[in-house]
């Protein structure tokens, strides 16, 4: 990992056109109507729970005519999504005057399609913790000094700060925080630091001259001995859910955002994985409970024994940014609670 993780922007880009080849076959849920249509607030994931027992396999099932449907990923509110149960195929079209569908292209903005994945969910998260490692933190700029001599700042004050690289005059400050440790193999995968606001630089400092910048926001107080490093120009992801290659993904959950020792559906959690282990962005786990062992002793015959119960696939997760030792992810399903040491695997 060679740098801090800031906000991203959420969209989408152009699926690859026709069927991805399924790994088992897929089958259409319990109820599934014939069609559905599209209201504010939908999800691709929750639209294809609709449809599908596994609403993530919904990029294999769009029938994509490309005369027809350029894009059949970017869905917008008021459009019709089509079953065909032969395939199952998923389609988009409208009703019609004699109340059959036929496919239409839209032509609408790009924020106005649906995400894959509840994103405000997320959003708070992506600006803070942030990852940072060893290179990241010995290249980073330091706070030496504020102009009021206040120990603490917020928007709007001015800050001196050395080792500023010129060029990019945008600046993110952060507060390196705890060591992100694996509790089973004990290895430093990252450091968790704190996001506190961003800078602009009003002048460059010359020799032993500091550089002179601007706090433009603050979520937290910020104080001399803070870091910094250079704002980068926000990227556009494209989160299209698919399973890991040759399922041999296997890990742990060992965090849950702010500190929680359990949690549920729509949970952010950390993964001890990351693109080390081959796990990349969009990639579905599922999660699966250690039912741990139990004593059983015969009433009759007073012998003991003594059984390991079999494990519980009970929910997936959505992987939604991946660092080089570790990643984060969203619950989207679980039956029951998500605990700390739950294993992950491909689904």
């Amino acid at each position: 990992m060679n740098r801090i993780i800031f906000p991203l922007i959420f969209s989408f880009a152009t699926l690859v056109a026709g069927t991805a080849q399924a790994q088992s076959s897929i089958e259409i849920a319990e109820d599934a109507p014939d069609t559905y249509t599209v209201v504010r607030g939908d999800t691709l994931w929750g639209i294809s729970g609709q449809f599908l027992k596994q609403p993530w396999r919904w990029p294999e099932v769009w029938r994509a005519n490309q005369d027809e449907i350029r894009n059949p990923h970017l869905i917008y509110p008021g459009q019709v999504i089509m079953l065909d149960r032969s395939g199952p195929w998923l389609s988009i079209g409208r009703p019609v005057g004699d109340n059959r569908l036929s496919p239409q292209i839209y032509h609408e903005t790009l924020d106005t399609a649906l995400p894959s994945i509840p994103v405000h969910l997320i959003d708070p998260f992506l600006t803070r913790p942030l990852v940072v490692d060893d290179a990241t933190l010995g290249d980073a700029a330091t706070i030496v000094a504020t102009e009021t001599q206040r120990v603490f700042l917020g928007s709007g004050d001015t800050v001196f700060a050395k080792d500023i690289v010129p060029g990019n005059p945008n600046w993110q400050i952060f507060r390196p925080a705890r060591a992100i440790t694996d509790p089973y193999t004990n290895e430093l995968l990252g450091y968790e630091a704190q996001y506190l606001g961003s800078a602009r630089v009003s002048s460059y400092g010359d020799g032993n001259e500091p550089t002179t910048l601007r706090i433009l926001s603050a979520v937290e107080e910020i104080g001399t001995g803070d870091r910094l490093v250079q704002s980068e120009t926000p990227q556009i992801f494209a989160y299209m859910p698919h399973a890991p290659q040759g399922g041999d993904i296997e890990g742990r959950l060992i965090g849950i955002y702010r500190g929680v020792m359990e949690g549920g559906r729509y949970s952010v959690v950390t993964l001890n994985l990351g693109m080390y282990d081959g796990l990349e962005q969009g990639h579905v786990l599922a999660l699966h409970r250690d039912r741990g062992q139990v004593q059983f002793k015969d009433q009759i015959t007073g012998k003991s024994e003594t059984f390991s119960l079999p494990e519980k696939r009970y929910g997936l997760a959505f992987v939604f940014r991946v660092f080089d030792r570790m990643a984060y992810a969203l619950v989207m399903d679980a039956d029951g609670q998500v605990t700390v040491g739950d294993f992950v695997r491909a689904p």
